[in-house]
């Protein structure tokens, strides 16, 4: 299963994904998750395998809706395990 599917079903509130997008661009270095029916999506992994997102988060113009909306969607398209 991947973030959107477990999002989908209810599974993860819209709530706990914004708080781990805003916990993430905090502080990069800290460790965020997002627990799924007792599973885990590691944001900084997730944030990591998107090329485009790396790409958005280093942009020196990249608006901070940007970053947000490239985060959420690492989170979304991430596997949880």
């Amino acid at each position: 299963m991947i973030g959107g599917g477990a999002y989908k079903q209810k599974l993860i509130p819209a709530e706990e994904i914004d708080a781990a997008v805003s916990a993430y661009l905090t502080d990069r270095t800290a460790l965020t998750t997002v627990a799924v029916d007792g599973k885990h999506i590691d944001v900084a992994a997730a944030v990591l395998s998107q090329p485009y997102t790396i790409e958005v988060l280093a942009r020196e113009d990249a608006t901070p809706m940007q970053k947000r909306q490239v985060v959420r969607t690492a989170i979304l398209l991430a596997a949880v395990g």
